[in-house]
């Protein structure tokens, strides 16, 4: 699907450059160095994605976002060191012809209203496990949203409740238009008799 990766600059810090504990002391110990930081990485991040959508000729740049949901740091702290060096990377890749897919991994339901402000039409948001009905009613206003068919579901679950599921979320994220109909995540040790109720339930509806 995509063409090109970057990442969000609080992502790379804490994913690799700082680690995850380190992180989480950074924000209380040394706020300050932490948005000088992602301040400094975005323009990279942002070189980074356009260079690998133009070598492939494809101009969707995916972006998983791994410390941002709700459960891993508060709502504050996504407002101050998450979020804004984020968007700034989005706006620097469609400013550029390139259009992000932003992987929202886990809940992102607390972050809908902050994360609705960018252009419209310009980005995908695929989420995993995000209340769809709430980001139709925001995010889904102004980008295409993307997923939320769970892993679990699909490993453990029956053809029926697949069935069901499906519909319910085509109703909900489809309406009007303006979803892509999705897993929440990848489908590693899924059933395969699940993954073809899915797919022909998703065709039906």
């Amino acid at each position: 699907l995509e063409g090109g990766f970057t990442k969000a600059p609080f992502d790379v810090l804490g994913d690799t450059l700082r680690g995850t504990k380190e992180i989480m002391m950074d924000l209380i110990r040394r706020p300050d160095e932490v948005l000088e930081a992602c301040e400094r990485l975005t323009p990279l991040m942002i070189k980074g994605g356009v260079r690998f959508c133009r070598e492939t000729g494809n101009p969707l740049c995916f972006i998983p976002l791994h410390k941002g949901a709700d459960n891993f740091i508060s709502q504050k702290q996504f407002d101050t060191f998450y979020w804004p060096s984020l968007r700034k990377v989005c706006i620097g890749l469609i400013d550029q012809g390139v259009v992000p897919i932003l992987f929202a991994e886990g809940s992102y339901n607390s972050r809908l209203e902050t994360i609705s402000d960018l252009p419209g039409g310009k980005v995908i948001w695929y989420f995993d496990r995000t209340d769809m009905k709430r980001a139709k009613e925001t995010v889904g206003k102004t980008s295409c949203i993307m997923g939320n068919v769970p892993l679990d579901l699909l490993y453990s679950g029956t053809p029926d409740e697949i069935r069901k599921y499906v519909k319910e979320l085509i109703e909900i994220a489809g309406t009007d238009g303006g979803y892509i109909f999705s897993t929440g995540a990848g489908i590693q040790g899924t059933k395969v008799e699940n993954i073809r109720a899915m797919l022909e339930a998703a065709r039906e509806f």
